[in-house]
């Protein structure tokens, strides 16, 4: 058979186990199976940036003893692990003034935050959201469950097996501790397909409820444990994504600023509308307390993407985040070795570019953090 005459079915698939086998390959090289993954030490500037205190401040508070040392380089210059920045913050909050000041999560009366990172179209930034997200947000003292259903894994042990219909398993044995103190993972991969495939038939046999709510059912047993879920949803107006949607209280909608990207939007939108109006009739609860569109991978000074940010910005007003995510080699590079921008150390980078990266996504990951505030009536204002 010649190579034009090779059966498509069998050549993808020659593709796929050739690519997923030297992705595989390529974690092993970075993250070999007997390595455990830690996190990079803080400098007491990065420590006080989480903690939000000055740094001489916390220089006083070592000074003084009121709070426990940490190791020193042989410069005498701290460094803080993600431990430590865990107990300052913890030992700091027993003596403010202010509930909250240093520990912002949940207090009596909140209701759990579930933000779902959509967008039809792949290529949008929404991994790249959902990941800094979670990780700024955990780093800045919330409890914090990440939900990645596009993680790629050959084991089990994934979001399917708590939302499949035959025998699911407690949420709570699938979740994985990571090495960033305050954030969980569930992690996915195409095993999730199954539940696509498998869900009509639920469907005809229970009702509609039979998937809208097994996202929300599976995260019940656990909710006690979490001040906010971030859902990376899948980049498909599938089933998954709809019961994501369903057990949603807030709603994060990547938007590259491009027209054609728009014109998919828009699509995505529509059919998004007729769906959830299929399911609210079903039974389904869609009430949102917030929805934003984020615009990401802004390239600084390009006047075509400030024109569509502006024109989105015009037609959905506060509904557009005031902070929007800029595109940079820096979180690209970062990617390559499968670490965010909070993982990766400033000085593989140009600090320019390192530093416009990071100030653009702390900007963003902190005004969604302010919503999640407003939303439990901090503030003074409502999301």
């Amino acid at each position: 058979m010649s190579e034009a005459e090779q059966d498509l079915d069998i050549a993808i698939g020659q593709y796929a186990e050739l690519l997923a086998s030297n992705l595989h390959a390529q974690r092993a090289a970075h993250f070999p199976p007997d390595a455990k993954k830690v996190m990079r030490t803080l400098t007491s500037g990065e420590a006080a940036e989480l903690l939000g205190v000055d740094h001489t401040y916390l220089r006083k508070l070592h000074r003084e003893g009121k709070i426990a040392d940490v190791e020193t380089t042989a410069g005498s210059h701290r460094r803080y692990t993600l431990d430590d920045i865990w107990e300052i913050r913890h030992a700091l909050e027993k003596n403010a003034k202010k509930p909250g000041t240093y520990v912002p999560g949940r207090r009596a009366g909140d209701e759990l935050q579930i933000v779902s990172v959509v967008n039809f179209k792949g290529g949008s930034g929404k991994t790249t959201t959902s990941a800094h997200l979670a990780q700024r947000l955990a780093l800045k003292g919330y409890r914090v469950l990440a939900i990645q259903p596009e993680l790629d894994l050959m084991e089990g042990g994934t979001l399917y097996d708590a939302v499949r219909y035959d025998e699911p398993v407690p949420i709570s044995d699938v979740i994985r501790k990571t090495y960033i103190r305050g954030l969980d993972l569930i992690p996915g991969n195409l095993e999730l397909m199954e539940f696509e495939h498998e869900t009509p038939a639920a469907i005809q046999r229970g009702g509609a409820r039979a998937f809208f709510a097994r996202v929300r059912d599976a995260l019940d047993s656990v909710e006690a444990d979490y001040d906010v879920v971030v859902i990376d949803c899948p980049p498909q107006l599938g089933f998954l994504t709809m019961s994501a949607l369903s057990a949603s209280s807030g709603v994060l909608v990547t938007v590259h600023p491009q027209m054609l990207d728009l014109m998919s939007m828009s699509q995505f939108l529509r059919m998004t509308a007729d769906l959830l109006c299929v399911i609210r009739d079903a039974g389904a609860n869609l009430r949102f307390d917030w929805l934003r569109f984020l615009p990401t991978r802004y390239k600084v000074g390009d006047a075509p993407q400030t024109e569509v940010i502006a024109f989105i910005r015009g037609l959905f007003g506060r509904s557009v985040l005031t902070n929007h995510m800029v595109e940079s080699t820096a979180i690209s590079d970062a990617g390559l070795t499968k670490q965010t921008l909070y993982e990766a150390d400033k000085k593989d980078f140009t600090r320019q570019t390192f530093d416009r990266a990071i100030e653009s996504m702390n900007a963003v990951n902190d005004e969604i953090a302010a919503i999640i505030q407003n939303t439990w009536g901090r503030n003074g204002k409502k999301a």
